[in-house]
């Protein structure tokens, strides 16, 4: 049997104001092959580890950079076609900057959903579990930016002005 192995991310923002009780955002896209919505990933490169594969993946489907958040690697494994076993390893990132822009080749659309609005929108069932479980890890991240500096979002370049 053929073994085929990929990586990507779930890439999320949240509210300007992170102590909001508003969902994060969940950035999906959708293939041009098959029509699905799922999360950017792709083929591993020689020489490539998994999270640089994560990396450059958001970059060239997606436009856009992402910061990991630590504590979040998740895999699934399915057979595309008889006779190869794939297994797509998942990290969890946040937007850090690029304009978020399509790989036409490949991408037919890419949307930010409310998370709600994610899981309803996924295609795979693989998938809406693997975002459930970025879901417990997202709020966790968010209490941990409430708890340092309740204001601040890394998702935003947003400078905060001294009070004087």
């Amino acid at each position: 049997m053929e073994r085929e192995k990929s990586c990507g991310a779930l890439v999320f923002r949240l509210p300007e104001d992170v102590a909001s009780p508003a969902p994060p955002d969940i950035l999906l896209i959708r293939h041009r092959k098959g029509g699905h919505w799922s999360f950017p990933k792709g083929h591993v490169e020689a020489g490539e580890s998994e999270r640089q594969t994560a990396l450059r993946e958001v970059r060239e489907e997606t436009g856009l950079r992402i910061k990991l958040v630590s504590g979040f690697r998740h895999s699934v494994e399915y057979a595309p076609k008889p006779g190869v076993q794939k297994q797509v390893v998942y990290f969890l990132g946040y937007e850090i900057g690029g304009l978020l822009r399509p790989q036409e080749e490949e991408i037919s659309e890419l949307r930010w959903f409310s998370l709600p609005e994610a899981l309803r929108r996924i295609t795979y069932d693989n998938d809406i579990h693997l975002l459930r479980r970025a879901k417990r890890r997202i709020a966790i991240y968010r209490d941990k930016l409430i708890t340092r500096r309740p204001q601040t979002n890394p998702n935003l370049n947003t400078k905060e002005t001294p009070t004087v």
